[in-house]
């Protein structure tokens, strides 16, 4: 059974549980009310402030009680040395910043063998002429290499939600990405044995990458207040498209200087540091941290409310017949399906389409680079609009949710439309660089909507429709690879555009 609980117009949340008295009593109690008085402070840390709420108490700001004592947990021997925190960032934000470079570091891989398979094309086309030999690839070759990665990426979906509930979902995280570097450092060497054992490496990559997605919604369970989640949320996940940002011109200039090898050794190598900062700078929830401000700890503590104290969901306890019958989740279903297809086919084939207007390999990779450099703006930007718009109550939660969605994919198949039919280099970007863009907006849609309708289950929800939203990913490759074995045409993007405007309708429907 569904709980609605409706503190106030701007706030609707959903839990597929029974709810017991002290949940009935919470909901009755006006928290979100309460909440609007609750200033979060300030991005910073303050000695000052946190010597308030010492010994002999102080007082939170925007509360009437007084700050209790908190306890905190002991400091490990690192911490001794220098304090696990960012300047100028508190301790959500922080983390927020390193989902989003975790984001960067796994999407930036994706696009390495993109780069890798032009420069294979090149030098099958020059027949070797720089001394090295060429790698060829049949077309089922080259497929199977392309979806090989959500073989893996499809199977941990789900059960990377379970991890993330039943352990502690920044480690998962953190180890996930850790992993996936490390494999990726041995793809050059998988890819001159023989392509079997590329597609293991890659199976492999998709297999722990699987879980990042439900750990980070495990994540933001216990570090995200209600009235910061699309920011919070966006802000980590706009790692994703940053990550394309950085990844296709890098990889396209590491490969034109370097060779395509260079592109996996370095995201390798920086993946592998960044796993270091993490292990230092984040933890489970914020009272496990030695360092957060009181401040800080209770208003998240007091934002978020009992609901993490509830018992751990396992499979036995997880609601399966009420997701089966929930719209909203088959909404949020379709729409990863249609935005997985879209990202991934970007990813993969954005390249090859620009090479059909005769761009190099490098001037590829920066243009390539543009959609989703103004992405990566405006996912974070329409997370900031989406909480202010339910914040001053103009709209509710269901409604922000659903215009985002639907004026953000609507928009990108209107662009792409555009991409479909072009006919020189400028249009072609011109397409690509709004339809992506507008995009961004749809992340303030579905992919918070699991933290909006089931809280407890927001990592398993989370797993669940991305993976199914990966089996677009899977197939994506394979298609296009068979329709376009002589030439890339604007076809696909018609295509493309179709989905976009079906899944609208549905969503007005």
């Amino acid at each position: 059974m569904w709980l609605w609980l409706s503190g106030n117009r701007h706030q609707q949340y959903e839990e597929f549980e029974m709810p017991d008295q002290q949940q009935q009593q919470y909901s009755q109690m006006s928290d979100m009310q309460n909440l609007r008085d609750v200033q979060p402070p300030h991005l910073g840390y303050n000695k000052a402030e946190e010597a308030s709420f010492g010994p002999g108490g102080g007082e939170l700001p925007g509360t009437p009680q007084s700050a209790p004592e908190i306890e905190r947990p002991p400091l490990r021997h690192i911490d001794k040395y220098i304090r696990p925190e960012c300047p100028c960032l508190s301790k959500r934000y922080t983390v927020a910043v390193l989902t989003c470079v975790g984001f960067v570091i796994s999407f930036g891989m994706r696009c390495n063998m993109g780069m890798a398979k032009l420069q294979f094309e090149h030098r099958e086309k020059t027949n070797g002429s720089d001394g090295v030999a060429p790698i060829k690839w049949s077309v089922g070759v080259e497929s199977a290499v392309d979806s090989s990665f959500f073989w893996g990426y499809l199977v941990t979906q789900v059960p990377g939600g379970f991890l993330a509930s039943k352990y502690p979902a920044n480690r998962i995280f953190g180890t996930a990405i850790a992993c996936s570097c490390f494999l990726n450092l041995l793809v050059p060497g998988a890819t001159v044995l023989h392509p079997t054992f590329l597609i293991i490496v890659r199976i492999l990559q998709g297999l722990v990458e699987g879980v990042t997605y439900p750990a980070c919604h495990g994540i933001w369970r216990f570090w995200a207040p209600p009235l910061e989640r699309s920011r919070l949320a966006t802000l980590a996940f706009c790692g994703s498209y940053a990550g394309v940002v950085l990844g296709m011109p890098l990889s396209g200039l590491l490969t034109a200087v370097l060779g395509w090898q260079a592109p996996f050794y370095f995201y390798g190598c920086i993946g592998l540091i960044w796993y270091l900062a993490w292990l230092w700078l984040t933890f489970e929830k914020p009272k496990y941290h030695p360092s957060i401000s009181a401040g800080e700890l209770i208003y998240i503590e007091q934002s978020i409310g009992e609901t993490t104290n509830v018992a751990m969901p396992t499979f036995k306890t997880t609601p399966w017949k009420a997701f089966a019958s929930s719209m909203p989740v088959y909404a949020i279903i379709v729409a990863n399906i249609c935005r997985s297809w879209n990202f991934y086919f970007l990813v993969l084939f954005q390249a090859a389409y620009l090479q059909t207007f005769n761009l190099k390999i490098a001037e590829t990779g920066f243009v390539g680079a543009l959609p989703h450099l103004l992405m990566a703006i405006i996912v974070p930007a329409g997370g900031l609009l989406a909480d202010h718009v339910r914040k001053k109550g103009i709209l509710s939660t269901t409604n922000v949710r659903k215009l985002f969605n639907c004026g953000g994919f609507g928009m990108e198949a209107i662009f792409f439309l555009v991409t479909a039919y072009a006919n020189s280099a400028t249009a072609a970007t011109i397409g690509l660089t709004f339809g992506v863009a507008f995009s961004g907006f749809a992340i303030s849609g579905y992919n918070v909507n699991h933290l909006d309708i089931a809280p407890r289950y927001a990592s398993i929800l989370m797993g669940m429709s991305n993976g199914i939203g990966t089996i677009a990913g899977l197939i994506c490759p394979i298609v296009i690879d068979h329709v376009t074995s002589d030439h890339v045409s604007g076809f696909l993007f018609r295509i493309t555009h179709a989905c976009e405007a079906w899944h609208c309708e549905r969503l007005k429907a």
